[in-house]
């Protein structure tokens, strides 16, 4: 009978698939954009939509079963790092399959993320706890970037400076063997090895060689197109990582079920 540890490795390969399937396909919806405006004015071509339709869809709809992964999730000082907010451990007893939807509601449109708890079960239980204490509600994301190989909106500290997040932290589940396209959603460092409450959102395949952080789970199109809207507005100053030039704030995450 295979082991936790064991699940849950194979659990990251699959998402690491998925992930890597989303590349591909998003690659071949370029191509095949290319195709078909060379060829238009020849000929109409039917059925291209076909080619793209219907992949982005996951067999892990599963409810999450009983069988529970032992987590540990260490307090924080806060009086040592004032921006550090306190709130109530989550449990450490977390499922260890299924995914999870989680809808995050900006003032620019409604992001929808499905976290992976079998491949990610700390980090998934971590989120979905803070989502349901209202941790995230009101707080902004404070970081922005648009630069080849690092395009991402990052969220999670209350704070806004980019050093604080829940005051409590667990193991990174990263491997080694992560990669981050587009549509990845992946935990920043609260310190060497471990995370917390940042999280980012990759609208821009990124941080190629750099597979230090936890992939938790992945963004649906819409949310995408949120993503991308944010991003066209821009950086403050100018800059290619900072603020976001429009504010951006989680008005809810809310969690489904």
């Amino acid at each position: 009978m295979p082991t936790n540890k064991q699940r849950r490795e194979a659990a990251q390969r699959h998402l690491q698939r998925q992930l890597e399937r989303r590349a591909e396909q998003a690659q071949k919806r370029r191509r095949n954009l290319g195709i078909t405006l060379a060829a238009v004015a020849a000929v109409v071509v039917v059925g291209v939509a076909l080619l793209i339709v219907g992949a982005l869809s996951s067999d892990d709809d599963d409810a999450p079963e009983a069988s529970a992964s032992t987590c540990t999730y260490s307090p924080r000082d806060a009086a040592a790092n004032p921006n550090l907010t306190e709130v109530e451990l989550p449990s450490d007893d977390q499922p260890t399959s299924g995914t999870q939807t989680v809808t995050m509601t900006t003032g620019v449109g409604d992001i929808g993320l499905e976290l992976d708890r079998g491949a990610a079960p700390c980090a998934a239980g971590a989120l979905v706890h803070l989502a349901e204490q209202g941790f995230f509600d009101g707080t902004g994301c404070h970081r922005l970037t648009d630069s080849p190989g690092l395009q991402v909106l990052q969220c999670g500290d209350p704070s806004g400076t980019g050093r604080g997040g829940a005051a409590f932290e667990y193991p990174t589940a990263a491997t080694g063997s992560e990669t981050y396209p587009r549509g990845t959603i992946a935990m920043a460092n609260s310190g060497q090895g471990f995370d917390a409450s940042q999280f980012f959102l990759v609208y821009g395949d990124s941080l190629e060689g750099n597979p230090n952080y936890t992939v938790v789970g992945t963004i649906d199109e819409a949310g995408l197109a949120v993503l991308d809207a944010i991003a066209a507005a821009g950086i403050e100053g100018g800059a290619s990582d900072g603020a976001p030039a429009e504010p951006v704030t989680i008005e809810s995450m809310t969690v489904a079920g």
